[in-house]
């Protein structure tokens, strides 16, 4: 379950009544949770704790998707798509990989391309632009934006000024919400870290890598 404290509907700044209308109808999401995609909804629940920061991403959220105002974003939705889906799988979000694999279906992304994008370098499903874009993204997510000339101009031959600034904004826009939804525990980010130590078994030994035994 998230870690912060989640909003109900008598609660609900004004700000964010539309979109709980939207998403959850007349339904007090917190006792009654889930949207129609599937997931818990708690992301709206959570971020209602605070409107400002609520508004602020909801703003960006009504650049496209389902309450966008289209004459907003002139980026073309498979960049888009492509950017967002890459920039999930690469800092690990499920939530917003899986979301953006819908929404990228929705804009023309075929199956091929969404099952190719946690091995897109092997893959022969991207034209030269897709594959600029997804460097792009990868540049910006792994690499803490350390991009070489040589990566924006490849981009470049194929986005223009504005498309690159847009592309590079909701490529990190949504890198915060991965890395929010992670920590929060929100969404489908609500999981046990999977890397720990595993015990040895009870009458093992402790050894060494080269075997030797070492619990003398």
């Amino acid at each position: 379950m998230p870690r912060l404290r989640e909003v109900p509907l008598n609660e609900a700044p004004p700000n964010a009544l539309k979109f709980y209308q939207a998403l959850f109808g007349d339904r007090d999401p917190v006792a009654e949770p889930g949207t129609a995609t599937g997931t818990p909804g708690n992301w709206w629940t959570v971020f209602a704790l605070v409107p400002y920061v609520f508004e602020h991403a909801t703003d960006h959220f009504g650049m496209f998707g389902m309450f966008a105002d289209k004459s907003i974003s002139n980026l073309d939705g498979i960049v888009r798509e492509l950017a967002i889906m890459r920039a999930g799988y690469a800092q690990g979000s499920q939530f917003v990989f899986s979301q953006h694999c819908k929404a990228a279906r929705r804009v023309g992304i075929s199956e091929e391309q969404i099952d190719a994008i946690p091995n897109w370098q092997v893959s022969d499903a991207f034209s030269a632009r897709d594959r600029a874009v997804l460097a792009w993204v990868d540049v910006l997510i792994l690499q803490g934006g350390r991009a070489s000339d040589n990566l924006f101009e490849a981009l470049h031959e194929h986005l223009t000024d504005e498309d690159i600034l847009e592309l590079t904004y909701h490529t990190l826009c949504y890198n915060l919400h991965a890395v929010c939804c992670k920590a929060l525990r929100l969404e489908y980010d609500d999981v046990d870290e999977r890397v720990h130590e595993i015990p040895i078994p009870k009458d093992g030994g402790i050894a060494d890598w080269a075997g030797k035994d070492t619990n003398r």
